[in-house]
């Protein structure tokens, strides 16, 4: 599969930097390399975009800004060269963000993450309509108990147990929370080693936590590029 990407960044050095590491890159195509806003959004009019590498700090309109304003957006990796600035492209689910100078090892990470997300989505496509997404079984005692996914909050691990959390129950069974996030639907997202979320409960998120109602629940450093699941809901 080939993925069409865009640079946008103000400094010419930056651009032609990126340029090259793509080059090295047989899957991904540059389609162009933009010094602003305006010329991106032409561009994006006119092309499918798998791929943003987008400079956060920009004269006139920040790279953040930018892509908030984009109806439909395509996976982002942002770059800067201000530490500071990186937090921000968690808000928006960025795939990665590198901070300049790009080194060419960073530069490949950050296109692996973005490899991995899409791999995710393939495979979630590809299993949707095979899965059962009513619910499932699981087992308590030799007793085959039904779980109704529409009526889950959330499943917390408990080493080698799970505890599957309703508005006014919990039900504890032995399973691993990996095991068991294999047998639900895409309705259910991984937000932290011990949490894994029904979304359609989620009230309120931030890029540190998810709120269900009044419980709330730790979002995991290695899990937040999950969080993007939920923008399509």
């Amino acid at each position: 599969m080939t993925y069409n990407c865009l640079i946008i960044d103000d400094e010419p050095l930056a651009r032609e930097l990126i340029e090259t590491y793509l080059e090295k890159l047989p899957n991904f195509t540059l389609i162009d390399s933009c010094k602003n806003a305006i010329e991106a959004s032409s561009v994006l009019a006119k092309e499918k975009i798998d791929l943003l590498f987008l400079d956060i700090e920009m004269p006139q309109l920040k790279g953040v800004d930018f892509f908030r304003s984009l109806s439909h957006k395509p996976e982002v990796i942002f770059t800067t060269a201000f530490r500071e600035y990186a937090l921000d492209g968690f808000e928006v689910n960025a795939v990665d963000y590198l901070l300049k100078p790009i080194f060419f090892e960073r530069f490949f990470s950050a296109i692996q993450k973005f490899l991995k997300l899409k791999e995710k989505h393939i495979v979630i496509n590809n299993t949707e309509n095979t899965k059962n997404t009513e619910g499932i079984y699981v087992t308590k005692a030799k007793k085959k108990i039904r779980v109704s996914f529409d009526n889950v909050l959330y499943i917390e691990s408990l080493k080698d147990y799970i505890k599957i959390h309703f508005l006014d129950e919990t039900l504890t069974v032995k399973e691993s929370i990996s095991s068991f996030e294999k047998r639900i639907d895409p309705r259910f997202i991984r937000i932290h080693r011990s949490y894994i979320v029904n979304k359609n409960k989620v009230t309120a998120y931030t890029k540190h936590d998810i709120e269900i109602g009044e419980i709330e629940l730790p979002i995991g450093n290695s899990y937040k590029h999950n969080m993007i699941d939920l923008n399509d809901f």
